[in-house]
């Protein structure tokens, strides 16, 4: 079966000729369109623009992604806003200060909280700093739930360095519904979606923050999840706009924070539950990751010493869910898209994770959001 051929640059930007701006000039000719990127059949662009216009050029955007669709060989369209100037600091009018924020889709540049149906609870995988092992956390904890027979999404939030699909075995783009929607990819009975999956491996994202925010909204809104008990969001590391406009914007059941034992990772760890706690998202627990080498005596070296996320969720009154040991399978596995939570679900090394799993249900259940029930056959 020969595959439909894709549209070129060419075409694209005869569609967005299309488009004009308010004043009617052409998005092409005003220089708003950056980011013009095309992949078999899926493309993705920003409009750069001047954050006071974001509502009447969001009509733009809408406008912009039609047209685009409609080019033969489209797949799919990621159209988003940007903005290149910082927004007034003056206040905005009264009028609209006493206007409450919609509870529906707001795409593009707009605030509101999104909506996402069929999914009944959201959890985010969330550190203060990078390098402490948080994604090869949310895949295994992700694959740890669908052991305990959850229907359960992951999402690869980490614009800047989508690492899921190599750590899933993930190659192949995302298909695209009759209704224009994304169809996440199936990897070990769980579906997944990352920006990874649309753009190549090695291509830097040079995004700005609006973008990134538009871009993860959409992977949120315009993909088929549902029905979903839990999808799991690999959070970008930081705490800085993104991952704050993430926690304020996305519907967010709760928070599990990664850290490794020693202070310095300790204290970014203690970051990120602040940012939770001032957007009253529930910390649904900390894991310590790399919390020990095992010998060949049998005994432990606690390289990054000893306990210190333990402490700190105690410290901090929050669950802790468990330590996960430096073990070679766990890291050859996110390396070669084989998690050991996915091949292995019963062997020694995922049975970390699904205690960790066990550990987060009985916390969501705590907030109120209990995941299906589980049937259990026993002789």
């Amino acid at each position: 079966m020969t595959s439909r051929p894709g549209p070129d640059r060419d075409q694209i930007l005869a569609a967005l000729e299309t488009v004009a701006t308010p004043d009617g000039t052409p998005i092409t000719e005003a220089g708003i369109v950056q980011g013009l990127v095309i992949r078999d059949g899926n493309v993705g662009f920003a409009l750069e623009i001047d954050p006071a216009r974001a509502n009447e050029m969001e009509v733009v955007r809408e406008s912009a992604a039609t047209a685009v669709r409609e080019v033969p060989g489209v797949l799919s369209v990621t159209a988003v806003l940007t903005a290149h100037n910082e927004a007034p600091s003056s206040p905005p009018p009264p009028q609209q200060q006493s206007q409450p924020q919609s509870s529906g889709h707001q795409p593009g540049g707009k605030t509101g909280p999104l909506d996402i149906p069929g999914v009944r609870a959201i959890v985010a995988v969330a550190s203060g700093k990078g390098g402490v092992g948080k994604s090869t956390l949310a895949v295994n904890i992700a694959l740890g739930l669908h052991a305990l027979g959850l229907k359960v999404g992951l999402l690869d939030a980490d614009v800047y360095g989508p690492s899921i699909p190599r750590m899933l075995g993930l190659n192949r783009k995302p298909d695209t519904s009759d209704n224009k929607k994304l169809v996440p990819l199936d990897a070990y009975g769980i579906k997944a979606m990352s920006i990874g999956l649309i753009v190549e491996e090695d291509t830097p994202m040079i995004w700005r923050g609006p973008m990134v925010q538009s871009a993860i909204s959409q992977m949120l809104v315009d993909v088929e999840w549902a029905p979903l008990d839990v999808l799991v969001v690999d959070m970008p590391p930081g705490t800085g706009d993104a991952q704050l406009t993430l926690a304020q914007r996305v519907p967010m059941t709760g928070a599990v924070i990664v850290s490794t034992p020693q202070e310095i990772a300790l204290i970014d760890a203690r970051k990120a539950v602040a940012m939770f706690e001032k957007t009253r998202v529930p910390i649904l627990g900390v894991v310590e990751n790399m919390a020990w080498l095992e010998m060949p005596d049998g005994t432990r070296n606690h390289i990054f010493g000893e306990g210190g996320a333990r402490k700190t969720a105690e410290k901090l009154n929050v669950p802790f869910l468990g330590e996960v040991p430096l073990i070679t399978a766990i890291r050859e596995g996110g390396d070669d898209g084989k998690p050991v939570a996915g091949v292995e679900p019963d062997g020694a090394s995922a049975t970390v994770f699904k205690q960790i799993a066990a550990g987060l249900m009985a916390s969501l259940e705590n907030t109120g959001q209990k995941p299906a029930p589980r049937i259990v056959v026993i002789d």
